[in-house]
Formats: C-alpha cells, structure tokens, sequence
C-alpha cells in the first residue's frame, strides 16, 4: 500500500506514489525520497525507470515485513537473486543503479545509517555488439522513397526518419525540436538539438535531410519559432501544434515498415544505429561518429556499429547453400 505526495512541479504535475514503507517512515523520509527523484535525476526516461525499480523493490519488502532502517543487504542480494530468473542482465544492473542511488541519498539526508544496496553485485554482463535493429543502405532508401507525399504527414514522417538517419540524433531530441532549432548558419543548415543529459549539440544537416525537412516545412506552412519542429496530424491531415511523442514516431515508423515490408522489429532508435553503421562503412572515423552521436565513450558507439554483422551475412548468403 502506498501514500501519493504531489510532486514537486519541475518534475510532473502528476503525483509520484510513496512506498508505505518509506512513509511509514515519517514525514522527512517521504521528503528525501520525493527530493531524489526531483533533484538528482534530470532525464525522464531515467526517472521513469527509477520510480519502477523503486516501487517494485519497496513492495518485495513490504510483503516480508521489513521496516526501512531494518533493510540489510542479505535482502537485497535475495531480492536481486530472485529477478534474475526473470529481468535480463542489464535491467537488473539498472534496477540495482536506481536503488543504489535512492539509499545513497537517503544516507546523505540521514534517512538511514548506511546504503544495504552498496556492495551487492549484480550479473555479469557485457556486449560488444548491440542488439538494435539496423537497415542497410539499400532498406533505408527504400523505406524513404515509400513514403507518400501527397500530404503534408507524408513529408513530415520522410524528413522525421531522414532527422534520425542522417544526424544520429535520440528519438527524444528530434521530438523535442523547435522551428527555431532549424536555421542557417551562412548557406549551411543546422539543427541545435537538446540531447541526453542536458546537452545542447549543433548537428549540421545533409543536404537529403535539408531537402525533405525543407519540403515539409513548405507544406506545413510558417510555423512559430517556439512551435514544436514535427507535429502530430489531425484526422483531416492538418497539423495540430502539439508535438509528436517518441510514441508517436515509433507508431509512425512500425507503420511505415509495414507499409514498406521491413522486418517488424524495427524501431526508431534504428536510424541512429543505421546512420553509424553507414557512415563507418563509408570511412567516417569513429571519433567523428562518436561526437556526432554524443557518446562520452567511443565504446558506446562501438556498439552501434554493426559492420562485422553485415559483412558475416553477406558471406553467409553468398557460401552457403543447401
């Protein structure tokens, strides 16, 4: 059972439910909680996976009767021993950071003495690869010459998925763009981007990106220079001034596959994994790749780049035969 204390409002307008036993706590202890997730995590996604980690581990306690300040970690090791017949490795390893976090504020705010989740190891993993979906040069340029353009989400959706390919950009940074995020720097066009962790990067565009986003933008008609870059349609095909959520380019881009008949499985952080694996192929440099998609790490692009995949295809396809 839970208590709801309305949140702070630069988080949400909703409310964010406090475990009992954090409330049964008192009332600094449901402060402190609320406080970690309002302060300490700036990414929704982030928090969003942080709330779930939280609530589903307090519920485990509470079914066992445990008090907040009589957790040790022999609980948490038994309660990460149980997930993994159930999570992959990776959501545990980010269920375990969500809750290391969350103790390791309430230690700081004096909740409770110690962190029970500190030491507590998850499984091991790692992975050379990664495992999103990528199309080849070939399936991309089929998936944007599929697009009808006889209106102007047509358009829309074309440039939206040239945005992804070309820029590497995250889902959530082309739906969080503004008109005014579009311009010209002399004759070059630019996109300014509102990337992970608050950071604002400058992409220049290709000039197939330009072309479809400039095609757009003309059916559109003038857009405010604080209204939202891509918006969702109406039914009678009229933009409507709201943005497109990362749910609605995803809605859009499974459609458009469909449409195009690509595999199912394709997502919309496909094109970020694509536009890698392409520009490596061409003789782009990882570094430069790595700063065109905002990785801290070169390992982390690294993972996007799925060249050893196709080529290991491309033989497969060619020697084999039965």
């Amino acid at each position: 059972m839970t208590a709801s204390v309305e949140l702070l409002p630069a988080v949400s307008h909703s409310s964010l439910p406090v475990p009992a036993l954090i409330a049964d706590a008192g009332h600094q202890a449901s402060e402190h909680f609320l406080e970690f997730f309002a302060a300490s995590i700036r990414n929704r996604n982030t928090r969003a996976a942080y709330v779930q980690a939280t609530a589903q581990f307090f519920a485990w306690c509470e079914e066992r009767q445990l008090q907040l300040a009589s957790i040790r970690p022999l609980h948490a090791a038994a309660y990460i021993e149980g997930k993994q017949s159930i999570m992959s490795a990776p959501s545990i390893k980010q269920h375990l950071a969500g809750l290391r976090s969350l103790f390791n504020w309430l230690v700081v705010k004096q909740v409770v003495p110690t962190n029970p989740i500190l030491f507590v190891k998850g499984p091991k993993f790692s992975r050379e690869v990664g495992v999103t979906p990528i199309l080849e040069p070939a399936q991309m340029r089929e998936l944007l010459d599929s697009i009808e353009l006889d209106s102007v989400k047509g358009l829309r959706d074309r440039a939206v998925i040239a945005v992804m390919g070309y820029t590497f950009a995250r889902v959530s940074a082309v739906a969080g763009l503004l008109r005014k995020d579009y311009s010209l720097a002399g004759k070059r066009p630019r996109l300014c981007l509102d990337e992970k962790g608050g950071k604002e990067k400058i992409v220049w565009l290709h000039h197939q990106a330009e072309e479809y986003l400039d095609a757009y933008l003309e059916a559109a008609g003038p857009l405010e220079a604080k209204a939202p870059l891509f918006q969702s349609v109406s039914k009678s095909h009229r933009l409507t001034g709201n943005p497109m959520s990362r749910t609605d380019m995803l809605r859009m881009v499974k459609s458009r596959c469909l449409a195009a008949g690509l595999p199912g499985e394709i997502c919309n952080h496909t094109f970020r994994g694509t536009g890698i694996t392409v520009f490596l192929q061409n003789g782009g440099a990882l570094e430069a790749a790595q700063g065109m998609a905002g990785h801290s790490d070169p390992r982390t692009t690294k993972l996007y780049d799925r060249r050893k995949d196709l080529a290991t295809l491309s033989e497969i396809e060619r020697r084999i035969a039965f």
